[in-house]
């Protein structure tokens, strides 16, 4: 059997939620495989049903660049080895710099000036990934970038006609959605958009979960969309209670609001979210 040692109980436990001595058990059931211990935790109910994935310790920032006009954006991650560095002005110009040569550059090439910046920090630096997106029709690309620059969004929203895309209302509501990214963390847009398998992979943890052992066949289908439907408001972004209306109503119904009151069709196409580290553990 696999050795289980303190780290791997200590990571199992920042991915979960759950206890020291259950992350240990359930390790010990999956002989040691940290997803096989994570569906054991779900399964017995002591983990979340959005389970975060681990963070490296790694240390940076996301950047970000909006052409003019808000019709072509990038994001950015570059990553550094302290939190130290991370926050200095001369490397948060670096990730600036980058973010918009990925913009404005068909293929642009960071090595002469990543190796300038290892120099001058005497830190390593990495640029871990990158987003571009270009309006496809009428509509807005907009980023946001949280406060510490741990936490980034990119969002590209389409509208029907031009005009939609050029008033305030509009623009307004495309920020609001940057925002929503970011606090929300969804992982798609809607619901159409959720993989097979990882709606039948809820399916199964959620029938397999002690709360719901022993319940009549008849009734455990109902309970199961239930439980979807719940999985849902977490994972896709339309879906999930609109933050800056305290959640009394969803995104997508906040959206149609807007959309009535300019008298146009207003669509989430597509987001990324980047957070610092999680591009180490994906």
């Amino acid at each position: 059997m696999a050795e289980i040692t303190a780290a791997d109980v200590a990571r199992l436990r920042e991915m979960t939620g759950a206890g020291m001595m259950d992350c240990k058990k359930a390790l010990v059931e999956a002989k040691g495989g940290l997803e096989g211990a994570v569906e054991i935790l779900r399964k017995k109910g002591q983990a979340t049903a959005a389970v975060k994935s681990a963070r490296d310790a790694k240390e940076g920032a996301i950047a970000q660049y909006i052409a003019p006009a808000g019709k072509l954006g990038v994001l950015v991650e570059v990553n550094s080895e302290t939190d130290f560095v991370a926050r200095n002005d001369t490397f948060r110009a670096f990730c600036d710099e980058v973010a918009k040569r990925y913009a404005t550059e068909a293929s642009p090439n960071f090595e002469a000036e990543r190796e300038a910046m290892v120099a001058k920090i005497r830190e390593n630096i990495k640029i871990a990934r990158h987003a571009k997106m270009e309006v496809n029709g009428n509509g807005l690309i907009a980023a946001y970038i949280h406060t510490g620059a741990k936490v980034g969004v990119l969002v590209e929203v389409g509208a029907g006609k031009a005009e939609t895309a050029a008033s305030e209302e509009f623009k307004q509501l495309v920020k609001d959605i940057t925002l929503q990214i970011a606090a929300g963390h969804p992982h798609a847009v809607s619901r159409e958009q959720v993989p097979a398998d990882v709606i039948a992979k809820e399916r199964e943890i959620a029938a397999q979960s002690d709360r719901l052992k022993g319940k009549p066949a008849h009734a455990l289908e109902k309970i199961l969309q239930g439980v979807l439907e719940k999985f849902y408001q977490t994972y896709c972004l339309v879906d999930q209670g609109f933050v800056k209306r305290n959640s009394e109503v969803s995104v997508k119904e906040h959206v149609a609001q807007v959309a009535k009151q300019l008298g146009d069709e207003i669509t989430i196409r597509r987001f990324v979210r980047f957070q610092v580290g999680e591009s180490l553990t994906n």
